[in-house]
């Protein structure tokens, strides 16, 4: 009885969070119903794609579910922000994208994201969508664009590979900033608390942007120098002289 009250006591005790994302409760319901209806049609148009891929390669379908872990993982390590009261976090979306397509990034984002408010009480359910629209719609297409503007010049794999991490990185919390200053400015000016945001999130999400950058172009050479198979597969680097 005793160690029943004593774990009892210890669940329901107060303790600091350290929460991520947008968590249920900070944005007006009215704005969680728009960040919602923008990211479903994304969502909508992924899991057809996904569809359309699953038919013509068996192995799309299992890679996805392991990128989805992956951004999972990454997407758990919570760096405190003291000027903001939340935590920052690496995001993964930028490598998701550049292996699977921001499509399919855009899903296993709210696979990830889902999980993590249902668990680990990381962000909320009436705002999936503006987490969702941040960390996979801004985050993944940014990281895309990045990478694929990049080769086009003429960029090495490693060098494309950290535009597209620190790009869909930063993107993710310009979009949360943005996010933010608009369900929470009132009748005060949306670009003063926007750029108030924004400057909050600097401390941390300067370095760790540029982190995730080295860590996404890391995990793309090690591909490429251990399995360049799936690379060519995946169509992130072209097929080698011979392969059909």
């Amino acid at each position: 009885m005793s160690i029943a009250c004593v774990f009892l006591v210890t669940l329901l005790a107060a303790r600091p969070a350290a929460a991520m994302h947008l968590a249920e409760g900070v944005l007006p319901l009215g704005w969680c119903a728009v960040w919602n209806a923008i990211a479903l049609p994304f969502v909508a148009i992924a899991l057809h794609l996904l569809r359309q891929r699953t038919q013509q390669d068996v192995f799309y379908k299992p890679f996805v579910g392991l990128v989805a872990a992956a951004v999972f993982a990454i997407s758990c390590m919570p760096v405190p922000v003291p000027t903001a009261g939340t935590c920052s976090h690496p995001c993964g979306t930028g490598l998701a994208a550049v292996l699977i397509g921001p499509w399919m990034a855009v899903l296993v984002t709210v696979v990830a994201l889902l999980i993590q408010a249902l668990f680990l009480a990381h962000g909320g359910l009436t705002t999936l969508g503006a987490d969702v629209a941040s960390m996979g719609i801004a985050g993944a297409f940014t990281g895309y664009l990045a990478f694929r503007l990049a080769q086009r010049c003429g960029a090495s794999l490693w060098v494309a590979g950290f535009l597209a991490g620190v790009t869909s990185d930063w993107a993710t919390y310009a979009t949360t900033a943005l996010e933010l200053a608009l369900g929470l400015a009132g009748e005060g000016s949306v670009t003063s608390m926007f750029t108030g945001v924004a400057l909050a999130f600097v401390p941390t999400q300067l370095p760790l942007g540029l982190l995730e950058g080295a860590m996404t172009a890391g995990a793309l050479v090690f591909l490429r120098a251990r399995r360049p198979d799936i690379l060519e597969r995946l169509r992130v680097v072209p097929l080698a002289a011979g392969a059909s």
